[in-house]
């Protein structure tokens, strides 16, 4: 049934997914999740999938204090894709993951170095209001 169905172009999203659907490779729309109608014979395909699950990003980042101690920093980063951009999420990033470690190492190593070792074990709220507000940019 599952073969007959791809055949005459019918497919299946799943809860909390959306499918990115092209027209010869041109963007056309985001299918919701459910069953859909994509007729590969007329140009027709998906370009791809994007899960609307929250997902986790953990980053260890090894860094200096102000007094000369290395500390290993670890953040985990919770984070979704929002359907009212599921366009920009699947076409402008190539790896989102890379792109928020990236993003939390430059917060992390332009803090802590700031910090004395003991007021970054204290201060540990600030550096994770920096890194939410850097990502929320």
């Amino acid at each position: 049934f599952l073969k007959m169905g791809l055949a005459l172009g019918c497919l299946q999203v799943e809860q909390s997914t959306i499918a990115i659907r092209e027209v010869f490779g041109k963007y056309e729309d985001v299918l919701e999740p459910g069953c859909h109608c994509v007729p590969w014979c007329m140009g027709r395909q998906i370009a791809g999938y994007l899960s609307l699950r929250v997902q986790q990003l953990d980053v260890r980042c090894e860094t200096k204090t102000k007094d000369n101690v290395f500390v290993t920093v670890v953040a985990s980063v919770q984070y979704r894709a929002l359907a009212e951009k599921a366009v920009d999420a699947f076409y402008r990033l190539t790896n989102t993951r890379e792109q928020i470690q990236a993003y939390v190492f430059d917060v992390i190593r332009a803090t802590v170095p700031k910090m004395g070792l003991d007021s970054s074990f204290e201060q540990k709220n600030e550096i994770a209001k920096a890194v939410e507000e850097e990502l929320e940019k």
